[in-house]
Formats: C-alpha cells, structure tokens, sequence
C-alpha cells in the first residue's frame, strides 16, 4: 500500500509480529557529535543550515576510517541560540566500556579531534541517544520525539535525540552508550526511563531489548534465549564463550551463572516487507529461530 492511507512502518511491524532480537547492527567504538538544529537525510552531509556539508562528509569518513559508527545528536526540545559542538566517543567491547566527552569551538575543529580514546573527559554517566530523525523516517519522529523528551524529564543531562540508528520499524529506538545496548519500541514501555534506571543498576529489560552493538546478530539472539529462559537480567549475563557456524544452524554458547547454556539458532529470511515508512519495495530481512537451548 502506498500514499496517506499507508500502515507506518512501526504499525507494520507490531502486526507482523516481527522480533526485535538480533536486529542490532554493529559498533564497536562510536564518535557522537552535537549538531543543533534541522537535520536532511544525512544529518552531516544533508544540513547546511547546521554543518557545511563538506565539513560534515570530511568528519563522517574520518571516523569512519577510524572503524567508527558515527551520529549525530542534539538536545529534545527547544533548540538554543547558540550553537555548541560537544561530542563523545564511546568504546563499547565488552570489558572496555569507556566514555569521553569533549567540546570544540568551531565544527572545523571536529576534524582535529583524536579518535583513540586519548582525549576528553571520562564521564561514569551513561549516553542516552533516542533516533528522533524525521528526514530519514517519520516513526522516528513522531515515537522518537516523545520517547526522547519522557526520558529526559528524569534524566535531563543524559538524555539526546540522535540521528539514525537503524531499525526504524522498530521505533522509538534507543542506544544506550557506553555499553551499546539497543532497544526498540521504546515508546511503548509504561515507563521509558525505567529502561535507563535499569541500566544504572547494571540490568536490562529483555523485552525492548534488540541486542547489543559490540557482539554478532547470532549473539544477540542467543542471549535473548538465553535471558527468555532464565529471566536473568544482568548486563553481563550471558557472555558468549565460542560461535559455531555451520550450512544449517549457528551454535552459540554463552556463559552462564552456574555453567555454559548452548543455544542453536537456524537464520531465516522473511516475507518481503517494507522495512521503512520511505521504502518502495518490499524486501527480505534477516531473522533469527531459536533450534533448541540446553543448559538452563
């Protein structure tokens, strides 16, 4: 279906049913950087109004040079008068989670700052980035909007609006740095900052969670198993100890609190879907089947 009677993406999705686990695509280190204003499809290289677009092209493949996700964020709400070019850089492997943050006075400057960890200002406050970038789709927009400005209404200092994270069916998403923890649906949990006061308590609610950045799709889904069957909750559940592919299913073990638990996992591809509210033609995504779980 196309035109003003056409189901949003996020609706779509809900109907379908589609599952969340192992959708989170992967970053390792990230570089987050302050753009205030309007951003166009491309929040660097499409918003002239915020960042020459040669200078926004010439900072995105620097970091991504660096092997970084790049993305740009901005406070929810009213915009100030006066611009600021704060950024972050965010390590989120397992066991090196580390967040710095740093300010430029002049967006030439970004081009200048080192991406190995070595500047800034270590910070023990988590990241809060909610995709609220209505260029790239409407359902982060509208859900992603509202999300942002609940969780800032307890979190005021943590919490940005961010540009495209992926996964817009999956709206309002959310990444949750330095730990890189992905979540969807944000805006329909009772409480979204309840997601975030988990996080300080060093625990995660399975049921938004979509998978964290630094580890494979498989892992990802594996651990969702995994955490479906125990009802453990730690950040740190769930490790994963080897990955074994094979033509037919993956097998995945993680660790566990008291031993290992091994969860085979079959990839599928679905029925052609619209998998944003801009697509034209319906495509196949990966998905993830639980084959079986021992262990637990």
């Amino acid at each position: 279906m196309s035109g003003p009677d056409r189901q949003s993406c996020t609706d779509a999705a809900l109907d379908r049913r589609d599952p969340m686990a192992g959708t989170g695509s992967r970053g390792m280190r990230w570089f987050m950087v302050e753009l205030e204003g309007g951003w166009g499809h491309s929040a660097f290289m499409d918003s002239p109004n915020v960042i020459d677009p040669g200078l926004g092209r010439t900072v995105v493949k620097r970091a991504e040079k660096a092997g970084m996700r790049i993305a740009a964020i901005r406070r929810p709400g009213r915009r100030s008068s006066t611009p600021r070019w704060r950024w972050a850089i965010a390590d989120a492997r397992p066991g090196s989670e580390s967040l710095h943050w740093g300010e430029v006075d002049d967006p030439r400057e970004l081009t200048e700052v080192p991406l190995d960890g070595s500047a800034g200002t270590e910070s023990g406050d988590p990241l809060v980035a909610v995709c609220a970038h209505g260029k790239h789709d409407q359902c982060c927009a509208v859900r992603g909007r509202k999300a942002a400005a609940q969780i800032a209404e307890r979190y005021p200092e943590w919490t940005w609006e961010c540009s495209h994270l992926g996964g817009d069916r999956f709206a309002a998403t959310m990444i949750v740095l330095p730990h890189g923890l992905y979540y969807g649906r944000v805006d329909g949990a009772e409480e979204p900052a309840d997601l975030v006061r988990l996080f300080v308590n060093g625990r995660v609610d399975d049921r938004f969670l979509r998978g964290r950045s630094s580890l494979p799709e498989v892992v990802q889904a594996a651990q969702h198993h995994a955490r479906r069957r125990t009802g453990h909750d730690r950040i740190a559940d769930f490790a994963p100890v080897s990955v074994t592919p094979d033509d037919i299913e993956t097998v995945v073990v993680l660790a566990a609190r008291d031993g290992q638990v091994t969860v085979r996992i079959a990839e599928e591809m679905s029925e052609p879907l619209l998998t944003t509210c801009h697509a034209r033609v319906p495509g196949r995504v990966r998905q993830f089947r639980l084959v079986s779980i021992d262990g637990v």
